[in-house]
């Protein structure tokens, strides 16, 4: 799901920005969203300010994703390893 909303937004500014078809900006979306780059080349300065701002938006998506998967499993490990988590004067 995160996903998907992730790709409409990068679609609708490349078609809004860059005024490229349907099959175009997805596939720079899902380029970008996947960490690849894009795939055309950007014409307009809005285009471009628009394809780094998305670029900064995915990588964060991907980064706050991993956490919310791997923080369970980390907190496990400390309960495992008897860390404690509380401070002691």
């Amino acid at each position: 799901m995160l996903a998907l909303c992730g790709l409409l937004i990068g679609m609708a500014g490349y078609c809004y920005f860059e005024n490229m078809s349907l099959p175009d900006a997805y596939v720079n979306a899902a380029m970008i969203l996947s960490g690849m780059g894009p795939l055309g080349e950007l014409r307009t300065t809005a285009g471009k300010v628009f394809a780094g701002s998305y670029a900064i938006f995915s990588g964060l998506i991907i980064v706050i994703a991993t956490s919310f998967v791997l923080a369970p499993i980390f907190h496990r490990m400390l309960h495992h390893f008897h860390v404690e988590t509380t401070e002691n004067d």
